[in-house]
């Protein structure tokens, strides 16, 4: 029997896949599961099946081993994406368990692979100045670029979550009697999080949205809601349909701007992803005395058994505490002349 590898199309005989349409309908409507992850769990009991020639009720832990061990090793899945593959199967056999399918779980006692944690690879301000200071601001693109740098860097955003973007999502308020922005933002597990953004982000967003060429580009959506960061080309479509969603950057291609600003700035190539400005992110509020608590809110990885308690912390005290840890007020940006000129304006 041929089986795919990761990334690879499903050529096999069709399998009775009603159960799994069962169990995914019931994790994205009960438990609020992600697209990405349905697809992903989907794509992954797709290939269970086959592997069980589509006796899914048949199942043995001894086959779920197999499958979930050497089968998906053999084809090159990583301990980490076979904890994902794991955690998909115990799902749907529970599942089936629950609602009497079966009479016992074979699952229950499948074990997740163990893998080494990745540390971070640390990003001095250094660094991270040399690519900030890289686009050339003559140039839309390079405004662009330096707005999401700069929301990258000032306020630990994922790349997925900056791409995902709306206009609807800047929120606009005032503190200490001057503008602010702040971004609502959805990232990972589609969980939302307010976030307020430092000043020369801001700046740098306001000039983005200020630009002409901005205006002449169709970023509409469905809702009547924009895009807010689009891309120059689309060569996967004709240019008179690049508009609304498709109009959208893409987080590869802010990978691929990342690595090579990187690049011409001679960071060393295994600093050149999104993560590193993270990470950055990170370990700068953690040496300015703020808090778990309030890193965890501004980072969105925490715990969600206390979520609840990061809707009270007040917008003025994360704003102060941004304010006085985020890397962007330590080194010079493309708007670090403006701010200070314009902060020295209000204090007058």
């Amino acid at each position: 029997m041929s089986f795919s590898a990761p990334g690879e199309e499903i050529v096999e005989e069709q399998v009775d896949l009603s159960l799994v349409d069962q169990f995914l309908n019931w994790k994205r409507e009960n438990e609020n599961c992600s697209t990405k992850t349905v697809a992903k769990y989907r794509q992954l009991l797709e290939r269970l099946g086959q592997f069980l020639n589509g006796e899914y009720l048949a199942a043995t832990l001894g086959k779920l081993e197999q499958f979930a061990g050497g089968q998906l090793h053999r084809f090159g899945y990583s301990a980490a994406s076979r904890k994902v593959a794991v955690a998909a199967i115990r799902g749907f056999y529970k599942y089936l368990y629950q609602r009497r399918h079966i009479q016992d779980n074979p699952a229950v006692h499948l074990v997740y692979p163990k893998s080494g944690r990745r540390l971070p690879r640390a990003m001095g301000l250094h660094s991270a100045e040399a690519i900030l200071l890289q686009p050339d601001l003559s140039e839309f693109s390079g405004i662009r670029d330096s707005a999401i740098l700069a929301l990258l860097l000032g306020c630990g955003f994922r790349v997925s979550g900056v791409c995902n973007l709306n206009e609807s999502n800047l929120v606009w308020y005032k503190h200490q009697d001057a503008d602010r922005l702040a971004i609502l933002l959805k990232e990972k597990g589609e969980k939302e999080r307010m976030v307020p953004v430092p000043s020369e982000a801001m700046l740098l967003v306001q000039a983005y949205l200020g630009h002409p060429t901005l205006a002449d580009i169709d970023r509409l959506l469905e809702d009547g809601d924009q895009v807010l960061f689009v891309n120059m080309r689309n060569r996967y479509i004709p240019e008179w349909e690049n508009r609304g969603e498709l109009r959208r950057l893409s987080s590869r291609a802010v990978d691929r701007m990342i690595k090579r600003y990187a690049i011409a700035a001679g960071v060393p190539e295994d600093q050149a992803h999104p993560h590193a400005l993270r990470h950055l992110f990170d370990t700068e509020l953690a040496e300015s005395d703020a808090s778990i608590l309030q890193i965890q809110s501004l980072m969105g990885h925490a715990d969600p058994k206390t979520s609840a308690i990061y809707t009270h912390i007040a917008m003025r005290k994360m704003t102060a505490v941004l304010d006085q840890g985020n890397p962007l007020g330590k080194i010079n940006t493309p708007v670090s002349e403006l701010l200070r000129e314009m902060q020295k304006g209000r204090k007058v």
